[in-house]
């Protein structure tokens, strides 16, 4: 499988994680947002769409959206699942994964950002408070559901499709520099699961394009 990402594309980053979590080899191809790499006729022919991640299957198929690969490697790969299997548990886990996916992680992407700045005339502190009071809204009330589910990670011990889309969003907070002293059960599960190997190789800065 070939899966084009950019190094800081969170949502890219989910899809890696997920991944190496499975053991699913894949090559890497960058491409590059700031340069608007992804915008062109070599990019938008496999993925319309312009975003990132996209993954293409063995058999040249190419999914985009990280949520609906993330599920598509769950009902397709192997173990271990990134869902549990009581219904009632599965839907909580799903929520909190569109809950950063759906209401935090849109309104503070790079396209988003740039339209303030380029198109609203706000400026560096305004985008700033924009940031942080998008992740604040989401954080606080990730932080309460925590108390009740977590263990190592957001739902027990091991790894979910939570974890996968909350560590991401976590490292945008802290190289945005949003105020996290707060969070101290998303900060706990954001450490332990950098100390996986699986999160570990999909960090940012392991990346080719880094």
């Amino acid at each position: 499988m070939k899966l084009y990402s950019y190094y800081r594309s969170s949502a890219a980053y989910r899809v890696r994680i997920a991944l190496n979590l499975k053991g699913m080899p894949y090559d890497y191809v960058p491409v590059n947002l700031l340069t608007g790499e992804q915008k062109g006729v070599a990019y938008t022919t496999r993925n319309p769409q312009g975003l990132l991640p996209a993954l293409e299957l063995e058999s040249g198929e190419t999914l985009a959206q990280s949520l609906a690969i993330l599920e598509w490697l769950e009902e397709s790969c192997p173990p271990p699942a990134l869902l549990p299997h009581d219904p009632l548990l599965r839907a909580r886990v799903r929520s909190l994964a569109y809950h950063i996916a759906c209401d935090i992680h849109p309104l503070n992407n790079l396209s988003v950002t740039g339209y303030l700045r380029d198109h609203l005339g706000a400026g560096e502190d305004e985008v700033h408070q924009w940031y942080c009071a998008w992740v604040d809204r989401g954080f606080s009330a990730i932080e309460q559901g925590l108390a009740q589910t977590m263990g190592d990670c957001c739902f027990g011990d091991q790894p979910t499709l939570a974890d996968v889309c909350l560590v991401p969003q976590v490292y945008n907070a802290y190289r945005f520099k949003v105020p996290m002293e707060n969070y101290s059960n998303i900060r706990q599960v954001y450490q332990h699961c950098n100390s996986l190997e699986a999160f570990e190789r999909a960090a940012p800065e392991a990346q080719p394009d880094a």
